[in-house]
């Protein structure tokens, strides 16, 4: 196959690239930078989203197309600049995605498009799948209902298309290496209440549920890219402090991540339990479906 990646220089994109060269696909990789990087076997770097290229000319037969652009959720406190790049460029990546489509000189079967789980909102009480249509409230919750709907308008141009809402992603890189830094220094433990949700996935299941889209035909629309088994944060990181053979005692209040973190703090004192019902209907095999197992492979390596 002939896959495009937007987004692939980044920790999913890389693992991405990784899995679909080594089944023998082709990967072109579309980069604002392309002279910062050097094609390997399989793979190329095009550059886009900038006047002096023109990505459609040199991208033939693409088969799919998967768009992970977009600035970092955790790149800085949420002041209303920051808040602003974090919408306008998933935005932005998307619209310069549908305009690559167009310019194509074949409609390629599928998009997947990137999304989150705070789609839904936040929640202590209540558990969300697919079939939860309405977005909830929030910050996070307008973003991706946004970059959502963005999205879609690819489906008029006769493109298969999937919103991949991705729960907490689990590797050696993201926010595993910055959740695991109390337990070094002995001072590990719960964050606010503890009783926060946490929909962790494996970056193997994040690369396995992406290519189950890109393959299935029958997969469209919203995805959830998550483990069958949510966590509360309390039992997440006490979990972690026994995989590191460290203790888990610490209590971080509430408001003090807040003060720290602002409105950002979200990211670590909400939560939702989100259930990947569409990919165990299409009886996708987990990697990793507990916890445990899932931070052991990453941190016991």
């Amino acid at each position: 196959m002939n896959i495009v990646i937007a987004g692939g220089t980044g920790f999913v994109g890389q693992h991405l690239t990784e899995h679909f060269t080594s089944k023998g696909d082709h990967v072109s990789i579309l980069t604002r930078h392309p002279e910062n990087h050097e094609d390997g076997e399989n793979v190329r770097y095009v550059g886009w989203l900038k006047e002096e290229y023109t990505p459609e000319n040199q991208l033939q037969n693409v088969d799919a197309i998967i768009n992970l652009a977009g600035a970092s959720l955790a790149g800085g406190r949420w002041t209303p600049e920051r808040k602003q790049l974090i919408r306008q460029s998933r935005i932005d990546a998307t619209n310069g995605v549908l305009s690559l489509i167009e310019n194509l000189d074949k409609t390629p079967d599928v998009l997947v498009n990137g999304s989150a789980v705070g789609f839904y909102g936040t929640s202590v009480y209540k558990s969300f799948t697919e079939n939860t249509e309405e977005p909830g409230n929030g910050f996070l919750a307008s973003v991706t209902k946004d970059w959502e709907a963005t999205a879609s308008q690819a489906k008029l141009k006769g493109v298969r298309t999937v919103y991949a809402r991705f729960g907490l992603i689990l590797g050696t890189e993201g926010v595993l290496p910055l959740m695991k830094l109390p337990y070094k220094y002995f001072v590990g433990g719960r964050l606010g209440n503890g009783e926060q949700w946490m929909s962790w996935v494996h970056i193997d299941d994040v690369v396995g549920a992406i290519d189950e889209a890109v393959h299935n035909s029958s997969i469209e629309n919203a995805l959830n890219v998550t483990a069958p088994t949510p966590k509360r944060n309390e039992d997440f990181l006490r979990t972690l402090g026994e995989v590191l053979e460290r203790p888990h005692w610490c209590h971080v209040p509430a408001v003090v991540i807040s003060k720290t973190l602002g409105e950002m703090s979200t990211l670590v004192l909400n939560g939702q339990a989100v259930y990947p019902q569409k990919l165990k209907s299409h009886d996708y095999q987990f990697h990793y479906s507990d916890v445990h197992g899932a931070l052991h492979s990453i941190l016991k390596k």
